[in-house]
């Protein structure tokens, strides 16, 4: 039997994840390395290239994560399966709620998080 609440909670993950590298990219990370001069820790080139990548390395996270709900939605689940896709819904939801929290809702992923999460959570019980 397939899920489709994990189906969609995968779909929304990978395009989080391609919506997070491409705007934050030039949004955020490309203007801030350009700054110049560069103030403290983006002096180093070799820190320039850790805050680049582990922001692109978010979003890797984010869309193995969405293999992970693609395939336990098309496969039968059992106990570890369950608890994978609750654990991957809470820590949705935490990110949800945290962006929402520390952004005052002005953030746009705020929503995609929480339904993701929430997608998860119905999926698992």
């Amino acid at each position: 039997m397939t899920s489709t609440a994990l189906l969609i909670a995968a779909i929304l993950t990978v395009a989080v994840s391609i919506v997070h590298s491409w705007i934050g990219e030039r949004r955020l990370i490309g203007p801030l390395l350009a700054i110049e001069p560069r103030p403290g820790v983006l002096k180093s080139p070799f820190l320039r290239q850790v805050l680049r990548h582990a922001w692109h390395i978010t979003s890797l996270a984010w869309t193995g994560m969405a293999v992970v709900l693609a395939a336990l939605a098309v496969t039968p689940q059992g106990e570890a399966g369950r608890v994978a896709i609750i654990g991957i819904g809470v820590t949705f939801l935490l990110h949800g709620v945290a962006i929402l929290a520390l952004s005052r809702g002005r953030h746009i992923a705020w929503p995609a998080f929480l339904a993701i999460g929430a997608l998860c959570l119905v999926a698992a019980r």
